[in-house]
């Protein structure tokens, strides 16, 4: 079923159960980031184009990449309603260099697939499972694909699991994005973290790498970003 969700900035997002729909990362991932102004920002996988909407400014020039044809319908129908200017592409990110010019972004975000292929949760149906898994997409293609468009000194911002951190982080370190950002997300002070958010940039050192406050679910700034 087809359904309509008002995003935190007042944008609408179409969604279908057949999807993966809307998260608290995504919302999350879109506070967290942080392009400059005018900044050409890629969104790698985008499904239905919720962290493209979330972002959504007026000065960025905003591109969206997805493999599947029906989450990238449901997007170009919520950039129509909304009347922005938001570019939706369909394309498989493991071909980046036939796609986009090498260098040709500042800023890349990704809610990427969680769990390796054959474990964690898998989702109900093939197109969510998709979304949620790395068999069709593992952190090194994202990793990849994020060096491959992003010029020396851009940067990303993923959101991911705690427990496979070190994984995207050695997948990126090997393209040359290092991490100069990381955040965990805990439902409370006593909680172990949920997920954790990372910010790379591209070229430079090892070194820089700042680790913020962590961000709470039961918090007034968790309200704020949800607009509540």
């Amino acid at each position: 079923m087809q359904t309509k969700e008002t995003l935190p900035n007042g944008l609408v997002l179409w969604q279908d159960d057949a999807f993966f729909k809307l998260g608290q990362d995504s919302v999350l991932l879109s506070a967290f980031s942080k392009p400059r102004r005018y900044a050409k920002v890629l969104d790698l996988g985008c499904g239905t184009g919720a962290l493209s909407l979330l972002l959504y400014r007026p000065d960025l020039k905003i591109t969206g990449l997805e493999l599947q044809d029906g989450p990238l319908e449901l997007f170009r129908r919520s950039i129509a309603e909304n009347d922005v200017e938001i570019n939706a592409l369909q394309g498989d990110l493991r071909q980046m260099r036939a796609i986009l010019p090498h260098g040709s972004m500042d800023y890349v975000i990704c809610n990427p697939p969680y769990f390796a292929a054959g474990s964690g949760k898998a989702a109900a149906g093939a197109a969510r499972s998709t979304a949620r898994q790395d068999d069709n997409c593992t952190v090194e293609d994202l990793a990849v694909a994020a060096s491959y468009v992003l010029h020396t000194g851009g940067k990303c911002a993923m959101v991911f699991r705690p427990e496979r951190l070190w994984a995207l982080l050695e997948a990126l370190s090997r393209v040359r994005l290092m991490p100069k950002r990381l955040r965990f997300v805990h439902q409370n002070a006593s909680a172990v973290p949920s997920a954790v958010l990372v910010e790379c940039r591209k070229g430079g050192s090892a070194e820089g790498l700042t680790v913020e406050p962590p961000l709470l679910v039961e918090s007034d700034e968790y309200r704020m970003i949800y607009g509540k």
